[in-house]
């Protein structure tokens, strides 16, 4: 099994919603094209981007199968699949590989915090009905659970985990993940304002939503690490940095949203309780956008 079938730009579109509060696949789909033809490397749908905790299992399903047939094989596609009960993230990881998906992304979910045997479990069940691989994202932010450097390489003994996506915000983790699991594994970043960093820690890749709104300087940032020209990396990087502090800081799903509509567009409505950016950050991000472009 391939565990570094993504390298690259990972790029996550956002699930949009009509007025009417249901998921505009269409839409989704000229989107999806939208970051294929910008030149990304990889799809990701249903991440936090694609706010999968609110969709309903039949709208995750279409969204994959849209996502899917969008890509048509052009690139790679990983698609979320986390749920609450690992029950649920067995049907949708199943549902995903039969779709045709290359690998799926799953992320700790849990009211109870769980301790690491659980989590463990989790995977090692999920991992048992599948033939795909399996990356394990950690981000405590979103999942409320913090799976330590530790917990990450025991996740690897499973053999469909071949993949790890570090959210955590903590660029020493990165570093000590590279020594810890050896260039053989793939880790990839998922903290967008730690892009450069994260590169400098051997990050095979960086999934990030930013590609929605600069695919073109993300691409360069990735071309500049691969060429070894750290000086045009860290000057690509910092001119796309207050943009990436800004996304994360106001929500992947709205920033998003509202940046598409701010460069004219089509990016459709979010869906409750999630609220489109205040008039005073929606004119903070067009300042912004008019800097980075």
């Amino acid at each position: 099994m391939n565990n570094t079938t993504f390298k690259g730009i990972i790029a996550y579109p956002i699930t949009p919603f009509d007025q009417n509060g249901q998921v505009d696949t269409p839409l989704f789909k000229t989107l999806t094209e939208r970051l294929i033809q910008s030149g990304a490397h990889g799809i990701a749908p249903l991440g936090s981007t694609g706010v999968l905790p609110y969709l309903r299992d039949e709208e995750k399903e279409a969204v994959t199968t849209a996502a899917i047939a969008q890509v048509n094989g052009r690139v790679p596609v990983l698609v979320g699949v986390s749920n609450l009960t690992t029950e649920r993230t067995i049907y949708h990881a199943r549902f995903a590989e039969k779709a045709g998906a290359t690998a799926v992304m799953i992320i700790p979910m849990s009211y109870w915090k769980l301790t690491e045997d659980e989590i463990f479990h989790h995977y090692e069940q999920v991992a048992s009905q599948l033939s795909i691989p399996i990356m394990a994202y950690n981000n405590p932010a979103t999942g409320g659970i913090d799976m330590s450097p530790a917990l990450l390489k025991r996740l690897l003994r499973i053999p469909n985990v071949t993949m790890i996506k570090e959210s955590s915000g903590d660029i020493q983790r990165m570093h000590f993940l590279r020594s810890a699991l050896g260039e053989e594994t793939a880790f990839y970043n998922g903290s967008n304002p730690l892009a450069l960093g994260a590169f400098a820690a051997g990050a095979s890749g960086w999934c990030t939503a930013a590609f929605n709104l600069i695919p073109a300087l993300n691409q360069q940032l990735y071309d500049a690490v691969c060429n070894n020209d750290l000086a045009t990396a860290r000057t690509v990087f910092y001119q796309q940095f207050e943009l990436l502090q800004f996304i994360v800081a106001k929500g992947l799903p709205a920033a998003i949203q509202a940046g598409l509509k701010i460069q004219g567009i089509e990016s459709g409505y979010l869906r409750s309780p999630l609220q489109p950016l205040t008039e005073a950050d929606y004119q903070q991000l067009s300042e912004i956008l008019a800097r980075v472009n």
